[in-house]
């Protein structure tokens, strides 16, 4: 099971909010790339980037930062925020993102999806963001009227390499993972399931590798990470089979 270092940029930094409020940002690192360097170091295989100003604007807005990270490190990078046109997904893979996440676009255009998935096998991830069990969209802003495991299944047939599945509600707050959605989402599809929001501890690392079955591909960290809660050897020490 995969275990992918969180970098949300902001402004250029490297942040985490609580609960996806922005005005809630923790500032860890005004060096992205130094950052991705590190997790490189520490012994991570893949790393999960998020442009949160892109997010919001529906447009990159931290592409210099993008770019620096991908051209410093040698693993993997996953890339979603402000993804939303096919014009966008090309120029990305193109720049070196291993995997591009579809979030509002997979909701709002479901043409668009499928188009980019059949052009890149493999290579799209949809984010799958969950309010209350519906799914939120626009950088967290809005909330839509469908709900999380139907976006699941609407999307079985697609083609989508991976769903990371988050909690919202959770995301930051070092509170534990929503595992019994992550688990009726991994249930709903075939697709990967990717875990997100809310790590904590190592304990919940464990209880997602005792629980987890070949559907689930992984699971996100950020603020355990940053603040020290987890080590990173630990870490992937407690998701090996």
């Amino acid at each position: 099971m995969k275990l992918y270092p969180a970098i949300d940029l902001k402004a250029g930094a490297c942040v985490r909010l609580q609960r996806g409020e922005m005005d809630r940002a923790t500032v860890y690192s005004q060096d992205p790339t130094a950052q991705a360097l590190a997790w490189q170091a520490a012994g991570f295989t893949y790393l999960h980037v998020v442009d949160l100003d892109g997010a919001f604007a529906g447009t990159s807005r931290n592409a210099e930062a993008v770019a620096s990270i991908l051209a410093s490190v040698d693993i993997p990078v996953q890339l979603g925020g402000g993804v939303r046109d096919l014009g966008a997904i090309e120029r990305w893979l193109a720049a070196g993102v291993a995997r591009v996440i579809l979030g509002s676009a997979a909701l709002k255009n479901p043409a668009l999806l499928r188009e980019a998935c059949r052009a890149y096998p493999g290579r799209i991830v949809v984010g799958i963001d969950a309010r209350g069990g519906m799914v939120a969209v626009e950088g967290w802003a809005e909330t839509s009227d469908m709900r999380a495991l139907d976006l699941a299944r609407r999307i079985e047939d697609a083609g989508v390499a991976a769903i990371i599945y988050t909690d919202i509600a959770r995301d930051g707050m070092l509170s534990g993972l929503n595992l019994d959605e992550t688990m009726a989402c991994a249930a709903a599809t075939s697709i990967p399931v990717i875990a997100s929001g809310g790590v904590g501890s190592l304990a919940d690392l464990r209880t997602l590798r005792a629980r987890a079955d070949s559907r689930i591909e992984g699971v996100i960290v950020g603020r355990a990470l940053y603040d020290g809660s987890i080590d990173p050897a630990a870490a992937l020490a407690a998701l090996e089979v």
